[in-house]
């Protein structure tokens, strides 16, 4: 089970103004085939449906624990969508005044016409996200160098989102994924080498670009996110501590595993009212008028 916190895992920066196109950029690091979904789901699936998970424990945990934590990648992901869309059509309750009219120029329409000016479960084109991208073959090792190379293909989509767009927000949101998605690069990585004999680290990095390159990433490196596994359960995954230890392949220190909360934590923004789409509700409505509407169809 999930136990949720009302908590982002890092603070975002609010848009000076908004920006629908690096927003778009952004769907793919949300929906798309290496996005956040994929690998919520990926591992999600994965943990649930290993079999002989007492005997591979250690690999249960690992994946488990990573699972947990992409959930609040994609709660992340969705804050920062949200706050590049606030504001990017003409607030207003007059429908005649056309107050979408911006929106005719965007390409990534789905924003303004599938949603309140808000995150969708699809990548930066518009497709959705689907099962397909899930891959649970049920072989452990198998589903790790799985795992590995999807995290090596969504630490790509997240560089080149960072380098298509120099939006405070979108890059923020970038270099901490960057630096948490490193580590579970190397998490499977490691996985495999214990499982198998085989030192895949010797990959590492992929794109051969260091996560020291990038300016907002530092901070991350110096508070520790780069080098340590958090425990996102308060008492259990903790045999992952055998798989997650020895050198860090980029130069941080040491890897651990902490037991405290991740230390970036921040209360998520509130996002402003579009009263131009209804969200959350147009604010014309009459006092009562949901509760009269659903009297008659429901008596």
């Amino acid at each position: 089970m999930i136990l949720r916190v009302d908590k982002l895992m890092t603070a975002l920066p609010v848009p000076n103004s908004p920006n629908a196109s690096a927003a778009a950029a952004v769907q793919e690091v949300m929906g798309g085939k290496t996005g956040e979904l994929s690998t919520l789901m990926n591992y999600f699936f994965q943990s649930c449906n290993l079999r002989g998970r007492e005997e591979y424990r250690p690999y249960y945990d690992l994946i488990a624990n990573i699972a947990a934590e992409e959930w609040g990648h994609v709660e992340l992901v969705s804050y920062t969508i949200n706050l590049l869309l606030s504001g990017a059509t003409t607030r207003g309750t007059d429908p005649s005044a056309a107050p979408l009219k911006s929106a005719i120029d965007e390409h990534y329409k789905y924003h303004f016409l599938s949603s309140g000016q808000t995150a969708l479960p699809a990548d930066s084109m518009g497709n959705w996200w689907n099962g397909s991208y899930v891959f649970n073959s049920g072989n452990l090792r198998m589903d790790l160098v799985h795992n590995f190379f999807l995290e090596c293909g969504a630490r790509a989509t997240k560089m080149r989102v960072y380098e298509m767009t120099s939006d405070p927000t979108a890059r923020e949101l970038t270099a901490f994924l960057l630096i948490r998605g490193s580590t579970h690069v190397i998490a499977y990585a490691k996985a495999i080498e214990k499982l198998s004999g085989v030192d895949v680290m010797k990959l590492f990095p992929i794109p051969e670009l260091s996560n020291h390159k990038f300016p907002e990433c530092r901070k991350y490196i110096e508070q520790g996110l780069y080098h340590t596994m958090y425990y996102f359960s308060p008492q259990d995954y903790r045999r992952l501590a055998e798989i997650w230890t020895g050198p860090h392949p980029d130069g941080a220190p040491n890897l651990v595993v902490s037991d405290q909360p991740i230390p970036t934590m921040a209360a998520p923004p509130s996002l402003p009212s579009e009263p131009q789409l209804g969200a959350p509700v147009p604010p014309t409505m009459e006092p009562g008028f949901l509760a009269e509407v659903t009297k008659r169809i429901f008596g």
